[in-house]
């Protein structure tokens, strides 16, 4: 069986090679037609991909968000310095706001509320009747008489004072929505941040929050995320010229991740797929492993030309030959783990998995066959283009590890293995899911986005919302005494939780209607005590309206109502704590005529996100692993293979979970594709060290030998992927993003353990328990045999 791969093998390699013209023209014309096709994707954030596909939560919010207000509204607050908002300065911007929100594109007209808006009103009790009219539309007050009068009606009226204008009357708020599908968040953001720069002066403040706001912002760097990008490739090339010393050794790897990433993306643009400006980290983490493949069969390359006399041909059959095995088993393994991702139901997720999946395999041609087709054309001696050698440097480090592992230390570093891992597994606990901390965990605590929407959330009762539905069983429902009751009782329940600032439903609105027709007698604030009464006080309020004024309290036939709560922070634990609570509410206290249903808003959205990324996580987590196991048993054709790979995999994701947790980084839907990448990643190393020690084996039977004589050279490649990709991605952390800072560190923190395990811990593991898989004799050499330029060489299959 193994003959014949080894056959079939060699014959391929030997076709490729012979026709290594053909081979590069066919490859270079698929580049170019894939580079055509990538240079028109797009690079977007589309909010709809971020959703789960099929969540209760979602189904409510998409069910009702047109009227209830959805996860894209924007909050503008105006603040002063000195006095008040209740001047024509303040007032005179409220208005300008209001109205040229109108003209921004995707804005949804009918959900622009502020005390400027049409929609904000009171109702008035006279002799005459009842009247209900807005606050200050269409026109200012004229003169200070009714400014003062516009300040008292604000004054009485809860729906206005606390929500739209601040407590301390130094702030004014404006929200907007926008329609689904209709917004783009570029457009978005500088239209919006236009308008209010003209607001700002005359010791006004003006400060914005909202998801189009902080996705416009992402969009806004994009131009420096590229910058960054390309300087981290720079650096891949500085670093690779100074260690490698060889024009093969520097332009090869970066041909490879070049070839790659143009045919990931030319796939991505046939499926009709975008690329979201916060994976772009993620693509440099699947080009470090299209560049670790190309660097191991360069520098396997290069030992082969100074230790034998090989012409370049030959060089480059050898070193594919025997490095053919890990390097596709590195490549299955992270396809694998990648595609894994697709079982998370959320469509950027299944977007990133696909590219992902293309982007790896696509490693096959670019690393496993251009490679060594190139390396075929080099010159047979190594030829050195700078003075400087860093080689001595690396084959000390390297001869350091070997002593490690053959030493007695040995013992100490499974001990200190074991130790790290219970350890951090343990503080991995930590680990949340969703976003760690307040503010938005994209941009830095001190962007001007988290200072605005710390400071918008000080003043009002937050600027994150969820809305509640309550539906009843029949038409007119919502004007039942128990139903209002009962969402007046939910309100001061959920109201008890620190993080959310504040509510509003019906429930708010009629005992207000109530009082003003009582000749504004506070004992009379409260509900109707009929549906009939309620439904009168509906009528007072809604009489003189527009279509459309009482949408965000309840539709018009009185069956769908919204209560809506207003959130400080979106931090994971809030909105579990939140979800929780009103689980148990709903559980505790049914009505009658009416269900509550969850839950649409920003905070909704969110909610239904965490718990698909928490269940996803241990699903993705566990196939990769699952897929990792199969592919070394299958490979090595040893169960014990796959539980030993498994190990030093297992060490990584504890102490990069651990890291997360000591960082605040949040598992969500940003950073999980790193973590299932990582998983493939984590073991790639070692795949090219234990297939080293087992050709090594199949020369003489001394273990130590060929421990020390894989790290020399497998080790050497290892180290110098390590060493230039680590120092690289850590540029990122200079990032206006933090998610990208963050991601840069991760990946930084993943390679680094992963190359200490292939050095170490595997090399030990090898040593102390000697696995059957790997110091058996699995092949009789004479069978395995090939001649190459007349001399008798053992590979390894």
């Amino acid at each position: 069986m193994k003959n014949a791969i080894f056959r079939v093998l060699s014959g391929f390699i030997d076709r490729v090679l012979r026709f290594r013209v053909m081979v590069v023209l066919v490859i270079a014309a698929i580049t170019l037609v894939m580079g055509y096709l990538a240079a028109h994707i797009e690079i977007k954030t589309v909010f709809t991909d971020l959703l789960p596909k099929s969540h209760p939560y979602i189904a409510v919010n998409n069910k009702f968000k047109q009227t209830f207000g959805g996860s894209n509204m924007v909050s503008i607050m105006l603040e002063v310095e000195q006095g008040d908002v209740f001047n024509m300065t303040v007032l005179g911007k409220l208005r300008q706001i209001t109205q040229e929100l109108q003209k921004v594109e995707g804005v949804d007209t009918y959900q622009i509320t502020s005390l400027a808006s049409k929609k904000m009103k009171e109702v008035r009790a006279s002799t005459e009747g009842v009247e209900s009219r807005s606050l200050m539309w269409p026109n200012l007050p004229k003169n200070n008489a009714e400014i003062q009068l516009l300040k008292e009606s604000v004054l009485n009226n809860s729906l206005v004072y606390g929500p739209y204008v601040s407590m301390d009357m130094k702030a004014a708020l404006i929200t907007a929505d926008f329609v689904d599908g209709a917004v783009n968040y570029s457009k978005a953001y500088e239209q919006i941040a236009e308008i209010t720069e003209r607001a700002k002066g005359d010791g006004v403040m003006v400060r914005m929050v909202g998801e189009p706001i902080l996705y416009g912002l992402v969009n806004h760097y994009l131009t420096e995320t590229m910058y960054i990008f390309f300087i981290t490739v720079g650096s891949l090339v500085l670093l690779l010229l100074l260690i490698t010393r060889t024009w093969h050794g520097t332009l090869l790897p970066l041909l490879t991740g070049f070839v790659s990433a143009v045919w990931a993306l030319g796939a991505a643009k046939l499926m009709g797929f975008h690329l979201d400006p916060l994976v772009i980290v993620v693509a440099f983490l699947i080009t470090a492993q299209a560049i670790s493949n190309s660097v191991q069969l360069v520098s396997r390359f290069d030992d082969e030309i100074m230790a034998q006399k090989m012409t370049a041909l030959e060089a480059a059959k050898s070193s594919i030959l025997n490095l053919f095995k890990p390097g596709m088993l590195a490549i299955v393994a992270d396809a694998g783990c990648v595609l894994v991702v697709a079982l998370t139901p959320i469509p950027m997720l299944e977007k990133i998995s696909l590219i992902g999946t293309v982007w790896i395999l696509s490693i096959i041609v670019s690393a496993l066959i251009l490679t060594p087709v190139m390396l075929s054309w080099c010159s047979s001696s190594i030829k050195y283009i700078h003075p400087i050698n860093v080689m001595g440097l690396l084959r000390g480090v390297l001869g350091f590890c070997a002593g490690i592992v053959t030493s007695r230390w040995r013992y100490t570093v499974i001990a200190g293995a074991c130790i790290a891992f219970v350890a951090s597994g343990f503080y991995a606990l930590n680990l949340k899911v969703g976003d760690a901390n307040p503010g938005s965990p994209i941009l830095w605590p001190d962007s001007t986005y988290n200072k605005d929407a710390k400071a918008i959330n000080q003043k009002f009762q937050g600027s994150d919302r969820m809305f509640v539905v309550v539906h009843g069983k029949e038409e007119g429902a919502l004007k039942e005494p128990s139903v209002l009751q009962g969402m007046e009782s939910f309100q001061k329940y959920m109201e008890a939780q620190p993080e959310i600032g504040g509510s509003l439903s019906m429930a708010d609105v009629l005992p207000q209607v109530k009082r003003v027709i009582r000749e504004g007698n506070v004992r009379y604030q409260e509900l109707g005590n009929s549906a009939n009464e309620n439904g009168e006080l509906v009528f007072m309020f809604v009489s003189g309206s527009d279509p459309g004024d009482m949408d965000r309290f309840m539709d018009p036939q009185a069956l769908n109502g919204a209560v809506t709560l207003f959130f400080r922070d979106h931090q994971g634990e809030t909105i579990r704590t939140a979800v929780s609570r009103i689980n148990d509410y709903v559980a505790n206290h049914p009505m009658e005529g009416a269900e509550f249903q969850l839950a649409g808003g920003l905070v909704g959205v969110l909610a239904a996100v965490n718990e698909v990324i928490l269940a996803g996580q241990i699903e993705a987590i566990a196939f990769a692993l699952l897929v990792l196991m199969v592919c070394c048993m299958i490979t090595y054709r040893s169960t014990v293979a796959g539980i030993f790979f498994m190990l030093p995999v297992l060490l990584s994701n504890t102490l990069t979970f651990s890291y997360m947790a000591w960082k605040g980084i949040g598992m969500n839907i940003n950073t999980l594709p790193v973590v299932a990448l990582g998983i493939g990643l984590g073991v790639d190393y070692t795949f090219y060290i234990v297939d080293g020690i087992r050709e090594e084996l199949h020369h003489h039977s001394n273990l130590e030998q060929a421990i020390r004589k894989s790290l020399m050279s497998a080790g050497k490649g290892v180290l110098i992927t390590a060493i230039t990709l680590v120092t690289s991605v850590i540029i990122w952390s200079f990032s206006s993003l933090k998610l990208q800072a963050d991601m840069g560190l991760l990946i930084a923190l993943w390679l680094f353990i992963s190359a200490s395990s292939a050095l170490f811990i595997m090399p030990v593991m090898v040593y102390v328990f000697k696995p059957k898989f790997i110091t058996g004799r699995i092949f009789e050499s004479s069978n395995e045999a090939v001649s190459m330029g007349g001399k008798r060489e053992e590979v390894l299959i």
